[in-house]
């Protein structure tokens, strides 16, 4: 009986110990994890600010709080942002954009050679589909009113697509800091187009 009693208090130290030693090892890989997501993050962020993209978050080589969110920039937001653009152009490049995108996705149509996705087949009732064709041709005609105040000039229309349109920054849309500074003045141009009527 002594010797249970002595050895009790020894097992409940290694065990102890043990859990302790067990605890450690948790912090230390959530540790590890945790840095190498930040990592990474870090790496694709700085990529991404490389190819010309426009990211808002913590500054590069600063510590930031664990869960400060990095947020992508549309062009016509950095613009804003900068002070490049004026409100009214903002909000005449956001009506091309959502025209453009409107018109863009019209074609694509989900296919698949099965018969049954994600349940049973419900055709949509005649009535969307109408709204659907009609919205659509509403915006089409209203992208050729835009392309046509813009003089259907292919400069002016491509900035416009590239960064109304695709949300793309001047530097992503150039292809770099060269030619962004042209294009950007060009679409400075094309929204005073669009924002006048």
């Amino acid at each position: 009986m002594r010797d249970r009693k002595a050895k009790d208090p020894t097992l409940k130290a290694q065990r102890a110990a043990r859990n302790r030693l067990v605890r450690l090892e948790q912090q230390a890989r959530a540790r590890a994890e945790s840095a190498a997501v930040a990592d990474g993050v870090a790496e694709t962020v700085a990529l991404s600010r490389a190819r010309g993209a426009a990211v808002v978050g913590p500054e590069p080589g600063r510590r930031a709080p664990r869960d400060t969110p990095y947020r992508r920039l549309n062009g016509l937001d950095w613009l804003a942002a900068k002070g490049r653009i004026s409100e009214e152009a903002k909000a005449a490049g956001e009506r091309y954009g959502w025209v453009y995108r409107r018109v863009k996705l019209e074609k694509s149509i989900p296919s698949t050679l099965d018969v049954r996705v994600r349940g049973p087949f419900v055709p949509p009732a005649l009535e969307d589909v109408l709204a659907h064709g009609e919205a659509t041709d509403a915006a089409r005609r209203r992208l050729a009113e835009f392309r046509r105040r813009l003089s259907g000039h292919p400069d002016l229309v491509a900035a416009c697509d590239a960064i109304c349109g695709e949300e793309q920054t001047p530097r992503e849309a150039a292809g770099g800091e060269r030619d962004a500074g042209r294009l950007e003045a060009v679409l400075k141009v094309a929204l005073e187009l669009l924002a006048m009527s």
